[in-house]
C-alpha cells in the first residue's frame, strides 16, 4: 500500500526521482517496472506494472459508448522503469495534457501513485475543502 505526499521537482528532462521508501518497494513488487497513464481529474497516475496490466484488461474490454475514455487511459499509457537513479521519465505528451510543469506532488494512493502539478493539486484541495464533507462521507470517522 503506497501512501503519504512527497514534493519533487522534475528535471530539465522531465524525469522525476521516486523517494527511497517507495523505491524499494517497487523494486520489490514489480522490479521498477512501471506505467503512467493520464487521469481525467488532471494529474498522472502511476502503476506498478502487474497492477496496470489488471487495469488494462479491464479498460480494453469496455464497451465503444467508453472509447473517449479508453483513449485517455490507453492512448496515453507509458511504460518506463527506474533506472540507476531511481528517477523514471514522465512524457512531454503527460506532462502536457495534465499541466505538470516542474514542482509536483507524489501521492500514494493505495496501489498506485498520482502525480499532480503541486500549484493544481492545492487548487483542488482547496476546492474539495470548500464544497464541504460529500453525503458518502457521512458515517465515517476517526
Amino acid at each position: 500500500m503506497f501512501q503519504g505526499a512527497s514534493a519533487i521537482n522534475l528535471d530539465a528532462k522531465g524525469r522525476m526521482s521516486i523517494p527511497a521508501k517507495h523505491r524499494d518497494a517497487l523494486a520489490i513488487q514489480c522490479e521498477g517496472r512501471l506505467t503512467l497513464t493520464r487521469h481525467p481529474d488532471g494529474c498522472v497516475m502511476l502503476f506498478p506494472r502487474p497492477v496496470w496490466e489488471q487495469h488494462r484488461q479491464q479498460i480494453a474490454q469496455w464497451p465503444m459508448q467508453a472509447r473517449a475514455w479508453q483513449r485517455i487511459f490507453l492512448g496515453y499509457a507509458t511504460d518506463v522503469e527506474l533506472d540507476t537513479a531511481g528517477r523514471i521519465l514522465v512524457a512531454p505528451e503527460l506532462r502536457s495534457a495534465v499541466g505538470i510543469e516542474r514542482e509536483v506532488m507524489l501521492m500514494g494512493m493505495g496501489s498506485h501513485f498520482e502525480i499532480w502539478d503541486a500549484a493544481k493539486m492545492a487548487e483542488k484541495e482547496q476546492q474539495a475543502i470548500e464544497a464541504g464533507t460529500p453525503d458518502v462521507l457521512a458515517n465515517f470517522s476517526f
